[in-house]
């Protein structure tokens, strides 16, 4: 049974790459959690292949700490825009936050963003200023920075370099010290939150909770209170990084049990467990909803591969419940999945998990966003109704559509000044408004609203190219907004290519549809006859290419004589040509999509 008072629950939130992971492994070390030689690869609560890789945190990882006779429970959370959620989840369970800030780039967009989650869960925030040794470190200018922008007290903020080991300790006497002790009472019904939940092959579905009153036991019946659900609890125990099985786990505690659950979907993150016997009154508080934001296609490049691919993804749902799917058909591509993704790097991370993993080749579709479609009253009188539209291939006909909004969302930059041009530009060609511009610490924040279908194409990219990787961007929703937007269709040989249809803005609907015919231009290879690439909208082609027939020297075999003798022949030819063009199916190569589909990377 542990003193509350001795327990200390707290993650720690910066922004990518400011060395949240390489913090938490020389915590992990300095408490004798591991050995120097367990330590094989740093970054011991990224344990993903693709986490490593890309050195990013994409789930969030927790670890039992003991140090000067109190138990820490530490949280180490995603830096990235697109893993927010995760951030979300791991705050609800902690008491407090470590605020790990770079001395050498200062306080940037997604620090902001994590330590406003902090303050809404009323955390004791602790400022740690990391890599101090580094020859550009200016820590008192960040000190001073931290107090600016986000208005705490840093005069007490502690120095520390993760990777040299320097500072630790105080890092860890400042979180004894500073954060406050969790609540609960050990005699009340059981409540406990379920912060995380995950498939392990061998021990079935493993659920990360957090104890807020009443204790769990192994044997207990729990029942879980939004899904109605009973389970019997087989193992109790708390990562230190390795599992250690434990007898209880009592209030303000962290750890996991397992309950012979086969799917992850019964165990939805935000539930609240209590006892079978003796339920809680009313459930904690949950998490939103995670909506998806991002749309696209998957298909297998291997049509033989659709079962495979059904099974990978259903898979990779029982580890990530954020992301979701459903099947689809397409004439071009075959059968495959509408999936629908957090943004951009989560439907990268899935994909490249989807290639890796599970060895499967795929085809993504252009992404787009949900619009909400608002029908007119049809010719019986029957009522206006919105539909959400996912797919562009699904959109109603034109003349029935009254209005169509779109997703926007409040995008914050912050930007070295000589920069700053180049992003107005960018934010301004995609249609963004601009609704503040302030100067911090000789950088200057930008803020913008802007629609989402213009961000979700290479938004991030061309900022990271423009500002040589020195801006940093953070965005929320901020709802719908009517749009002109049109569908934008095209055609190879007068048919519709549907995998390729996409909802444009109907001012930068002509540019896009130029773009893509020439694309298609250079990749459909040539054939016996012409071929036309239209773009369309509706029945008003805004764009059209033609690829030159390849031609066969009918004449090659005559030798002088009369020259009607050739025009004879060319004439027979011109009229196969024009048979085969009626006729004739044009087979556009799967790279050929492929490439178009990467269109907006140019």
């Amino acid at each position: 049974m542990t003193d509350l008072s001795r327990i200390r629950n707290f993650s720690i939130i910066a922004h990518i790459d400011h060395g949240k992971s390489t913090l938490a492994d020389r915590l992990i070390q300095r408490t004798g959690g591991l050995t120097e030689r367990e330590m094989v690869h740093g970054q011991m609560l990224d344990n993903m292949e693709i986490e490593q890789e890309r050195g990013i945190t994409i789930k969030a990882q927790t670890v039992r700490l003991e140090w000067k006779g109190h138990i820490l429970n530490l949280m180490d959370t995603p830096g990235h825009v697109d893993f927010a959620y995760e951030v979300s989840r791991s705050l609800a369970a902690c008491e407090g936050a470590l605020l790990v800030v770079d001395a050498a780039q200062g306080v940037e967009a997604q620090t902001l963003a994590n330590v406003y989650q902090s303050i809404e869960h009323d955390h004791e925030i602790v400022p740690v200023i990391n890599k101090i040794d580094l020859p550009s470190a200016e820590p008192e200018k960040v000190r001073h920075e931290i107090e600016e922008i986000i208005g705490l007290d840093a005069s007490d903020a502690v120095l520390a370099s993760a990777k040299s080991g320097i500072g630790i300790d105080d890092v860890l006497d400042a979180v004894i010290a500073k954060i406050p002790p969790p609540k609960g009472d050990r005699d009340a019904p059981l409540k406990a939150m379920l912060v995380d939940s995950w498939y392990d092959p061998y021990l079935g579905v493993v659920i990360l909770v957090r104890v807020m009153d009443g204790v769990i036991r192994k044997g207990a019946q729990v029942k879980f209170m939004a899904a109605g659900t009973t389970h019997l609890v087989d193992r109790v125990g708390a990562f230190r990084p390795k599992i250690e099985q434990l007898a209880e786990l009592g209030p303000g505690e962290i750890g996991f049990i397992t309950a012979q659950i086969k799917e992850v979907a019964q165990a939805r993150v935000g539930d609240t467990l209590t006892d079978a016997k003796k339920p809680a009154a009313e459930a904690l508080p949950g998490f939103k909803e995670v909506q998806p934001v991002v749309f696209c296609g998957l298909f297998p490049v291997d049509a033989a591969d659709f079962e495979k691919l059904r099974e990978s993804i259903s898979k990779l749902r029982l580890n990530d419940a954020s992301f979701s799917f459903e099947m689809e058909t397409s004439a071009a591509l075959g059968f495959g999945f509408r999936c629908g993704f957090l943004g951009l790097l989560h439907l990268e991370i899935i994909q490249e998990r989807l290639i890796r993993e599970y060895d499967l080749d795929l085809i993504t579709t252009a992404p787009s966003v949900v619009y909400r479609i608002h029908l007119g009253r049809a010719k019986d009188g029957t009522g206006e109704r919105t539909i959400e539209l996912h797919n562009p291939a699904d959109m109603p006909d034109p003349s029935r559509i009254d209005m169509i909004e779109e997703p926007w969302i409040k995008a914050v930059i912050y930007v070295p000044d000589e920069y700053l041009g180049g992003i107005l530009k960018l934010c301004q060609d995609r249609r963004g408004v601009q609704t503040g511009l302030t100067y911090v610490g000789g950088r200057a924040q930008v803020s913008y609203e802007l629609p989402l279908n213009e961000v979700v194409f290479d938004f991030y990219d061309r900022l990271k190219s423009i500002s040589r990787g020195y801006a940093s961007f953070d965005y929320e929703q901020i709802g719908y907004r009517e749009g002109d937007l049109v569908k934008m269709s095209i055609l190879v040989n007068e048919e519709v290519v549907d995998a390729l249809s996409m909802i444009v803005h109907r001012g930068t609907a002509e540019q896009r549809g130029r773009g893509m015919c020439e694309r298609l231009k250079e990749l459909i290879p040539r054939h016996m006859f012409k071929i036309p690439i239209q773009a369309a909208i509706g029945g008003k082609v805004i764009a059209r290419e033609t690829i030159s027939a390849l031609r066969k020297d009918v004449t090659a075999k005559c030798y002088g004589g009369d020259a009607t003798r050739k025009r004879k022949l060319l004439d027979k030819q011109k009229k196969g040509k024009a048979r085969m063009r009626e006729y004739g199916s044009v087979s556009i190569p799967q790279e050929a999509f492929i490439a178009a589909l990467r269109m907006g990377e140019e």
